[in-house]
Parts: C-alpha cells; structure tokens; sequence
C-alpha cells in the first residue's frame, strides 16, 4: 500500500509507482495531510466527493483546504483555501470544473478549479448543510439542514423554492432520484414523499413499514435507474423499497455485529444498465460490507476495526471507492481488486479420480473427455466400472445442467427462448446479457501488459484514413487496434481491422477492457478460418456461403454470376464491417443479440439470408457500382424478416454444406492470460512484416535523407537570402550615400548662394545705413547752425534795442558792416566745418573698410568650422540689428521732423519780431565788436586743432583719445585774457559792462558748442570701436 503526504504542496503525484492493490485490502493509495509548521499535526477530512466521469474526486478538511485528486492523471491540486470546515461537496455539476461546497458558516459557496475563484455564494440556511443533491441534467441542486431544504437554480444561482417543516418533524434527507426528475423527501417520522421537480406537484407517498420490523430510518440509497430505495437505521435491518410498485418488498438481516447502519450506497456496475445488485452498508464498528441484494450473500467488506470508516462515496462508473478513515486519512480502492475473487471462474466440469493404492491406476486411466454430453468409460475392473457408472450418471446430468449455464446465474436455454419471444434483449439488460455469452474473464493484468506497449506502429496515423471527429473515440480505436496488433502480429497488417472493431468501439468506448475482449472473443469464434489465406479475402469462408446461397437461391447466385459479382463483392463487404455500414444502431444491436446467442455460423447464414431478403432490389441491379453501393449502404429491409430468415436456413441447409460443420464451437478467452493466436499462413504473415520492417527502414533511411537535404536546402536558402539581403543592404548604403553626397553638394551651392545674397543685402544695409546717417548729420548740423543764427540775432536785437538813442545811424553802419564781417566769418567757420564733417566721413569710411575687411576674414574662418550654425545665428542677429537700425532710424526722423516742423514755426515767428527789433541790435553788435574779435581767435584756434586731431584719427581710428580732449580743455583754459581787458578798459564804463557780459555769454555759448562736438566725436569713435570688436566676437 502507498501512502502520499499532501504536506504544503499545492500539487504533485498521487503515487509515485504504479498502484498495484492487493486483494486482501484493494487499497490504491491511503492520503494524509500533516503540517510541517514547528508543531505539525494532523489536518482530518471530513468529505469526499466524486465527478461525474469517476476519475476524479475532491475533498475537504476540518480547515477548509479543498483538493482535486486526478485519479487518471495521477494529479492532486490545492482548488481553493475557504478556512472554514466543509460539511458537504458535490462535484457532478454541468459546468465540469466547478463545484459546490457547504461551510461551517451555513452558507454554500460555487468554486472552479481552473481558475480558483468563486462563482456564486448561496446563503438562506439557518442551521449546517450536510447534504447536496444535484440533478442529473446539473440544471439544479438541493441543499438540505435539520430544518428546511432549499432548490437552487445553477445557472442564476437563485433560490427557486423552500421546503418548510414543523419543527416537531425533522428533515433526513432530501435528494433527486438518478436519471429521474423526481425530488424524494425523508423526514425523521419515517414519511417519504415523491415530488415532481418542475411543478413541486406530490406524486406519491410511500406507505409506513410494518409495525414488526419498524425502524426509524437514517439513512438513504437508490439505485442507479431509480426503481430500488434502500433504508436503515439504528438497526441491523435494512428495507428495501419497490419505487414503481410503491411498497416494501425485502427486508435484509445484517449480521449480529452490526448494531447500527451510517451510511448506504450501491455500487455501480457497467453491465447492469443501472439495476444495481451490490450494496454498501457503512456499520457502526467503521466497517463496511458490500452484499448482494437478491443473493443476500457478503461479497467483501472494507475497512476494519483497528482502521475504521466514517465516510465513503463512490464513483459513477463503480471502480473508485474512496474513503475517509476514523483517523482523518483518504483511503481510495480498487473495486477491481476487491471482487477479484468473486469474478473467478467456474471449476472445470471434468474431475481426476485417483483409485485406492492397491490397484496402482494411472490418472490417465481415470480421466475422461467430457462430449457433448456423454463421457467414455475405461474398461479396466469391476470396481472400476461401478465407480464410472456413478460418474457417468453424475457428470451426464451434471454436463447436461451446465451445458447452458452461464456467469452470473443466468442460462442460455433460456436466454435463447427469451430472444425468440421478443426477438431482441432488453436493453438495459444487453451489456450484462452479452458478457455472460461470452464469458469475459476481464483479464485486467494481461490487458494492461497490451496497452502499456503503447500505440502500435501500424496505427500511428490511424486519423489520416479514418477521420473520426470525436477525439476521444479516436483515441479508444488507435489503444485498441494496438492492444490487438500487440497480441497477434497478424492483426497489425489486417486492413479491414478497424472496420471490424469500430461498432464495438463506439458501443464500450467507456470500458476498454470490455470492448478489446468482445473483438477478440468475435475473432476467435466468429472470424474462423479468415486468416488462412491471408492477406487475402477468406476464400474457404466465402465459398461456405456461396454453397449455401447456390443451394436456396440459385436464380439470385446466377444473377450474380452474369453480371460478375463475386462473393468478394456480395458476402465480404458484409463480414468485414459486421453489417455496421448496412443497419442503423437499433437494428446492429438486434442482430447481435441473435449472433452471440447462437453458433458461430449464424454470421455466415446472416450474409446469405441479407442476400436472399434483397433479391428484388439485386436481381434490378446491372452495373458493378450498383451492387458496390448496395453492400456499402443502408437499404430498406427489415431487420426482423432477415433474422427469421436466418433461423430458417440454419435449420433447412443441409448437413453438408451447412457452415457448422465446418466451424468450431464456441470457446471463451482464457482466464488470466489471452490465448495464443496464429490461425494464419506464420510464413506471410513473418514475411510481410519483414517487408513491411524493411520498407518502413527504408523509409526512414529516405526521410532520414530527405530531411538532411531539406536541411541542407533550407541552409542554402537560407544562406542565398542573407546574401541577397546584404547585396541589398550595401545597394541601400550606396545609393544612401549618393543620395546625401548630393544633398550636401545641393545644400552647400545653397549656402553659397545665401551667403552671397546675405554680403549683398548686408552692403545695402550698411550703405543706407551711412547714408542714414550722413543725413542724421547734416540736419543736425543745420539745426545747430540754425540756432546759432537764431542766438546771433538774438543777441543784435539786444545790443540794438540798448544803443537806440545813441548813435543809431552810425552803429546801423557799423553794425552793418559788423554784420557783413560776421556773416563770412560764419561762412568761413562752416566752409571749416563741412571740411570736419568731410575728414570724419572719410575716416569714417576708411574705418568701415577696415572693418569690413576684418570681419570677411572672421566670417571666413567662422563659415570654414561651423557654417550651419553661424548662418543661422547671422541671420537672426542681422534681422535684430536691422530691426534695431530701422526702429532707431525712423525714430530719428520723426524727431527731425518735429522739430523741422517746431523750428520752422519759431522762425516765422522769430522773424516778424527780428524786423521790429533790427535797429536796436545793430547797435549793441557795434559795441560787442572788440569781444567777438576774441572769440574769433579761439574759435579759429579750435578749428585747427580739430582738423588736426581728425587727420590723426584717420591715419589711426582705434586710439584712445581721451587724453587729448583733456590737453584741450586745458588748453582752451589757458587762453590769454589780457586782451579783453586791455579792450574793455578802453571803452566807456556800460559799453564795458556789455561787453563784459556778452563776452562771458559768448565764451559760454563756444564752450557749449565744443562740448557738443566733443560729444559728437566721441560717439562717432564709440561706434568705430564697437565695430573694430565686432568680427572678435564673432571668431570667438
């Protein structure tokens, strides 16, 4: 026995070893679970559950952990933590992955186990749920507690009614009856009611047991197709209820030691079609006995004192049992081991009886054949004759009796007489009836030695001639045509196999055992003498049945021969599908029931009889493809009318044409290992397959090749698209390249032309801008002269308007010529002065080349490094400078001519008063002679050493000339004044005060004007400078 430690592990292996349970206990695995935290202990489970295919189960412990054990797969998995104990599961719901859980909390809660997560919540008991019912069709579910029982609907997890009790009457159990539509309700009073699902409508109630052998009931089983309750209690009895006749009809005894029944459930059985004959009675003492209910005999228990149960649960299918021990372990058994002692098969019929000592008898001498009823006698003593007379007498009625005895108490005289009544088996009853005709053994170790060789050769690519859309099926046919090749090598080359086993595949696709014994038990006795002339049809075979159809029907056998149809064509498309392609399912089933219940040759006659019942639609057929169709399709006749044919040739065909004589009778498999079977040419059947061993070699040495130089080829191609990819990638790079080497030429040609473009709107900028500036200039100086005019005359009004009343006359003249005097004196200053203003523009200019030149070189240098870059910030500082220059520019000459405007209007006005005040200056201008005469002189003196210092800043235009405005005005400073003394001193004492203050205004009136023109200068060389620095900058 194996035992698993679920331990923390979310998943793993059941088993570790292949289970191989002993008959003694058929224990599989026995699971625990203990924690392996610093006190481990023991986590118990408390309920077990299996699905509806039987294969796997799920189970609950006292802290909640629920697990999925894939009996199939050999998997376990953790499903979900609900850290609440689980009082009931269920796991048999439409939706195959989810599942129903009642908790601690009262509450039931729906889980999947693929995605671990909860589905729906239910709540509405009051009091703990230890039951879940789910109905066949997964639709609904009922939860039942000691107080009420509720009806879910699993697609809305909506209650859809309530069942209310007095408190008085308690609820046992409330559950739907299998495969049935029908609720049944025990209450603690022993009442059961029958409810009709849909409508809650009462159907019937069952009527109270009898007062002798009353027991309140507590627990609850029905069998598979619902007919049969079983009931018990508190009571070594058990009651056994007829749903359909509505009344107590067994009352079964446990033994002594059974005091109380726990728990009640049938075991399934795969032959019985839901009439279940075994049940489970769980005692008191945790033992649990499986008797059977029409023998009442014990057919094995499970369980035992030391190791009791507490709970069980069964799977669908009846081959699990699992079990939850006293000790809080998961036992899970193997039905098959169980009743492996049960299922043995009968002793055989003939005995060896030894003779005393004395007579010194050989066993040979006293072994005899059992024949057909009749036994040979050994003539040897007088004794001996007695002794075989009593034998022959026992063994002729005891051969005679079990002649026709078969498995599980039924007999095949009867069986037969059964057939011919109602002309097929029940159908429940067909699977149980069939395999007690052919005596399976259910050989589950020599099966399992054939499936474990895995899928034959031959059988490989089994779906590429046979397109079976159900995967499953598919699957079933390759394991068992496998299981067939494994056991005879003939059957991995017979074409016709598949055909053969596909009915009987689709009918035991769900037992694999059973289905692979029903073909080989046909092989052995119905497919005699097929493989003789192998791989040929079986020529013997189809001449037994030509002999036949020749002796009953010899217009249908001519027709055949005219048209030339062989039995080939009209008798072997029939034998190698089993008359599958030609019956529906119903009709199949029907024949079969027949064939297995008689002689082999009932298949051979099945063919003839087929024939003989079509020979109206035959005998209208002319071409070769019509009869081709006819043998391969489903026609118009009546099964029964062939079977009743049949039965009337094997009984009118002659004894020497008739099949039987040449066939064997039937014989089972053996028990425990299959027979040997090599009824077929060894040398062909050895020579194909060393063929078919050669060329599949061969075949494998070609695609051995074939994929070498398909590798080859793929590397090759594989090599010659890197190739080409690269041949193009460089194309790219070059035609890239290319591309950019012209769109740099293009750029650069642009460039040039911008930069060209740029020096031209550059020089036009600078040249208005000198000319903006000339005009600047000029203005101002006109509005500089303008003004000093204005002050000249000023100033004549003044001195005329004192020295009016003195000699007006005589100062009007010398005014006059003062005036004359003055004006090309003035004449003579702007002559000098328009030569200044020239020497600085040529400096200027000169200085404008200069920096010009300078600043080509830099922008040279500058384009030569980063051309890009420098265009771009060229640019933009030329639009803010020509923004600026334009700003500045138009400001100027708004100014200008504002104060053109402003100049003008005082003129005018300065006119109209300069008339009126003519004669009063000329005479102050008379007095102010010898003082203008002063001013002169330094005037003339300041004009020198301005003209001087601009012919020196021409021939240098960045020195510094700070110091010399200084030297200047040290200069100016230093003038002798002796002069106007010495003149003023010879005037009268207020033509002096005049003088005196017209001199001071005008040595004011020259030192401002030097200033001004200092001021001038020394913008003029600030600008110079500032352009001097700017190509600097611009390196930098």
């Amino acid at each position: 026995m194996q035992s698993t430690d679920l331990g923390n592990k979310e998943s793993g292996k059941i088993w570790h070893r292949k289970p191989s349970p002993a008959t003694r206990d058929g224990i599989i695995v026995n699971i625990i679970h203990n924690t392996s935290d610093y006190h481990p202990k023991v986590l118990r489970f408390l309920n077990v559950a299996f699905d509806g295919t039987g294969d796997c189960l799920i189970a609950g412990d006292h802290q909640g952990n629920i697990y999925v054990f894939d009996l199939y797969g050999n998997r376990f998995n953790l499903v979900q933590r609900t850290a609440q104990a689980c009082t009931a599961l269920a796991f048999n719901l439409r939706r195959k992955s989810e599942f129903l859980v009642a908790l601690a909390d009262y509450s039931v809660k729906c889980f999947d186990t693929v995605t671990k997560e909860l589905v729906s919540w239910m709540r509405g008991h009051e009091s703990s749920v230890f039951s879940i019912s789910v109905h066949a069709s997964g639709k609904y579910a009922i939860t039942t507690s000691s107080d009420t029982a509720q009806l879910w609907d699993l697609d809305t997890f909506q209650r859809k009614r309530k069942l209310n009790i007095l408190q008085s009457v308690g609820i046992q159990k409330v559950f739907f009856l299998p495969l049935s539509n029908t609720i049944l309700s025990c209450f603690k009073d022993n009442s059961i009611f029958a409810w009709e699902c849909d409508t809650l409508f009462c159907k019937y109630q069952l009527p109270a047991p009898p007062e002798s052998s009353s027991i309140l009931y507590k627990v609850f089983a029905v069998t598979r197709d619902g007919r049969i309750l079983a009931a018990g209690g508190k009571s070594n009895h058990l009651h056994l209820w007829c749903l359909e006749a509505r009344q107590l009809f067994r009352i079964i005894q446990m033994p002594t030691k059974v005091r109380a029944i726990r728990h009640l459930e049938f075991l399934p059985d795969s032959f019985d079609a839901g009439s279940n004959q075994v049940l489970g009675v769980l005692s008191q003492d945790g033992i649990m006995r499986f008797i059977n209910i029409q023998t009442c005999k014990l057919l094995f228990e499970i369980g035992s004192l030391d190791e009791g149960i507490s709970s069980s649960a069964i799977s669908p299918h009846g081959r699990y049992i699992a079990s939850i021990m006293e000790n809080g372990s998961l036992n899970i058994y193997s039905v098959q081991a169980l009743t492996q002692e049960i299922n043995k098969p009968p002793p055989p019929l003939v005995k060896v009886i030894e003779d005393l000592p004395k007579n010194k008898l050989s066993s040979s001498d006293l072994k005899r054949k059992v024949t057909s009823g009749r036994v040979q006698q050994p003539a040897k003593s007088r004794e001996s004759k007695i002794q075989t007379r009593i034998l022959k007498q026992d063994l002729t009625g005891d051969f005679e009796s079990k002649k026709n005895e078969l498995p599980d108490g039924l007999n095949k005289k009867r069986l037969q007489i059964l057939l011919k009544g109602y002309g097929e088996y029940p159908t429940k009853y067909r699977m149980f009836i069939w395999r007690s005709l052919l005596q399976l053994p259910e050989n589950h170790t020599a099966f399992s030695s054939l499936i474990d060789k895995g899928t034959h050769v031959a059988f490989l690519n089994l779906q590429k001639k046979y397109p079976i859309k159900s995967r499953k099926l598919l699957r079933v046919l390759q394991r068992t045509l496998s299981a067939l090749a494994h056991w005879s090598v003939i059957f991995s080359d017979t074409p016709y196999l598949p055909l053969l086993a596909f009915p009987f595949v689709k009918l035991f696709q769900n037992n694999q055992l059973i289905c692979f014994e029903v073909i080989a038990t046909l092989i052995i006795n119905w497919c005699q003498h097929w493989f003789e002339y192998f791989p040929n049809p079986p020529i013997n075979i189809l001449s037994m049945i030509e002999n036949v159809l020749a002796f009953h029907d010899k217009e249908l056998l001519q027709h055949f021969i005219d048209h030339d149809i062989t039995s080939q064509l009209y008798a072997w498309p029939l034998l190698e599908t089993v008359f599958s392609e030609v019956l529906t399912r119903e009709e199949w089933l029907k024949l079969f029931d027949n064939i297995f219940s008689n002689h082999p040759s009932f298949l051979l006659m099945t063919v003839v009889a087929y024939n003989m019942c079509s020979r109206a639609p035959l005998l209208n057929c002319n071409l070769k493809d019509d009869f081709e169709f006819f043998f391969h399709h489903r026609n118009n006749l009546d099964i029964n009318v062939v079977i009743r044919q049949v039965y009337h040739l094997m009984e009118t065909t002659p004894t020497d044409i008739h099949p039987d004589s040449m066939l064997n009778v039937f014989v089972a498999l053996t028990k425990g290992q299959y027979p040997v079977f090599n009824q077929y040419p060894k040398f062909i059947v050895d020579y194909q397959t060393q063929e078919q061993e050669r060329i599949r070699n061969d075949e494998l040495d070609y695609l051995r090749e074939r994929q070498t130089v398909e590798d080859m080829q793929a590397k090759v191609d594989q090599q010659r698209v890197e190739d080409e990819a690269w041949y193009q990638k460089q194309e790219l790079l070059r035609q890239a390249e290319e591309t950019r080497r012209e769109m740099l030429l293009q750029e650069e040609e642009k460039m040039i032309q911008q930069r060209q473009r740029l020096a031209a709107v550059k020089r036009q900028l600078k040249v208005k801008e000198m000319h903006l500036q000339d005009a600047a200039r000029r203005r101002f100086l006109k509005l500089q002269q303008d003004q000093r005019e204005m002050e000249l005359r000023r100033l004549d009004d003044e001195i005329g308007r004192k020295n009016l009343t003195e000699n007006q006359e005589a100062v009007a003249k010398e005014m006059r010529a003062d005036a004359d005097a003055y004006r090309r004196k003035v004449d003579l200053e702007e002559h000098m002065f328009h030569k200044l203003i020239e020497a600085g523009e040529t400096q200027s200019q000169k200085t404008q080349k200069v920096i010009k030149e300078n600043l080509a070189k830099a922008e040279q240098a500058c384009l030569n490094t980063d051309w890009q870059i420098q265009s771009l910030h060229k640019q933009k500082c030329d639009d803010l400078q020509r923004n600026k220059c334009y700003q500045e520019v138009a400001k100027l000459l708004r100014e200008n001519r504002r104060k053109e405007i402003e100049i003008i209007n005082a003129m005018v006005e300065e006119e109209a008063k300069k008339w009126k005040e003519a004669e009063g200056k000329e005479l102050r201008l008379r007095s102010a002679k010898k003082a203008s005469a002063l001013s002169d002189a330094s005037r003339k003196w300041f004009l020198k050493q301005e003209i001087n210092a601009a012919v020196e800043h021409a021939e240098n235009p960045c020195h510094k000339e700070e110091p010399r405005f200084q030297n200047e005005q040290e200069d100016l400073s230093c003038l002798p004044r002796t002069s106007q003394l010495n003149d003023s001193s010879e005037m009268d004492p207020s033509t002096q005060i005049s003088l005196n203050r017209r001199a001071v205004e005008w040595d004011t009136t020259g030192q401002n004007l030097i200033e001004k023109v200092r001021n001038l200068r020394q913008r003029l060389t600030a600008r110079a400078r500032h352009r001097c620095q700017t190509p600097h900058l611009l390196a930098a």
